[in-house]
């Protein structure tokens, strides 16, 4: 059973809207640009909920070919060991800016520095945009002298899907893969299959319509299964070890067991962990209650696991 403060949780994020002054959540009409812009700003806006940079985190500005990016330090921290960390926000909202106060969560807990970029963003970009950014700066970060096992990818929601997608993109085109990588309530089909999109539909935190929207605005002219879009369809064979986190409550739940028993029936090293009764990407929830705290403690000793190797190189970015 959920904690008695992540039903607390729940609930304030459930009504979430009564922070706005509104006494009914609103029915937005996703397939337009004018909502999937305000979208955006409100995700600038509600990252001040939690909270801010601890004081022993440093960011420092920088760009990928053109991408804004920035690497996310501890004070304990060198770069020659990265936290490859691509954002959420359904393909089309998401940067570092909202993003910020997350990953220093676990730069914190693991003591490794991190290194995030803004991917561009659909409607305006669609597939393959994303995907051809992460590679890019995947391969920035393998030109800086970084070595891949000395590199795991993270990333939450469209981010996690991106961040397997990524995987596979690498893996065809024989370009060295990180050492792991961790998906929160990775989205791994677009085409929304999934009985939890139905299931869990009055109990996720998702507004309504997001993620058949979201998918029509990455996917373009494409077939949404395709694997560089949706990994889940994907031949997932000679991938790193993997660590995925999903909420039983959430949309995506499908999403993330479908594709951990397909990975694991592929031969690659899986661990999945549910949340009980809990929602979308809730480790990054941490440290507002237990469950949260838990999984937070349990992604950063992975993490600390899968990167033991010391190459004694500049403990700061140029």
């Amino acid at each position: 059973m959920p904690s008695l403060q992540s039903r607390l949780f729940m609930l304030m994020m459930k009504n979430r809207h009564l922070l706005r002054l509104q006494f009914k959540r609103e029915n937005i009409d996703w397939n337009t640009h004018e909502a999937i812009v305000r979208f955006r700003e409100r995700c600038e806006e509600s990252v001040k909920l939690f909270g801010k940079i601890p004081t022993e985190i440093e960011v420092f500005p920088t760009k990928i070919d053109g991408l804004a990016a920035e690497w996310i330090i501890h004070s304990q921290s060198t770069i020659d060991q990265v936290l490859f960390f691509i954002h959420g926000g359904g393909y089309v909202s998401g940067s570092c800016s909202d993003h910020r106060i997350h990953v220093s969560k676990f730069v914190k807990g693991s003591s490794i520095g991190a290194l995030q970029f803004d991917y561009r963003l659909a409607p305006e970009h669609t597939f393959p945009a994303a995907l051809n950014d992460s590679v890019k700066a995947y391969q920035w970060l393998l030109d800086q002298g970084i070595s891949s096992y000395n590199i795991i990818f993270v990333g939450d929601s469209a981010g996690g899907g991106l961040c397997l997608a990524t995987l596979l993109a690498l893996r065809d085109q024989g370009i060295p893969l990180p050492s792991a990588a961790v998906a929160l309530s990775p989205w791994t089909d677009l085409k929304c299959t999934g009985e939890s999109y139905r299931r869990n539909a009055g109990r996720c935190l998702s507004p309504d319509g997001t993620w058949t929207a979201f998918s029509k605005h990455y996917v373009g002219d494409h077939e949404p299964d395709l694997p560089w879009i949706s990994p889940l369809y994907g031949e997932l064979y000679d991938l790193p070890p993997i660590l995925i986190y999903v909420g039983e409550n959430e949309i995506l739940y499908d999403d993330a067991v479908s594709f951990a028993k397909e990975a694991k029936d592929s031969g690659v090293d899986v661990t999945l962990r549910v949340g009980e009764g809990l929602f979308h990407c809730y480790p990054v929830c941490a440290p507002f209650f237990p469950e949260a705290r838990k999984a937070m403690n349990e992604i950063c000793e992975f993490i600390k696991m899968h990167l033991t190797k010391k190459n004694g190189l500049q403990n700061k970015p140029n």
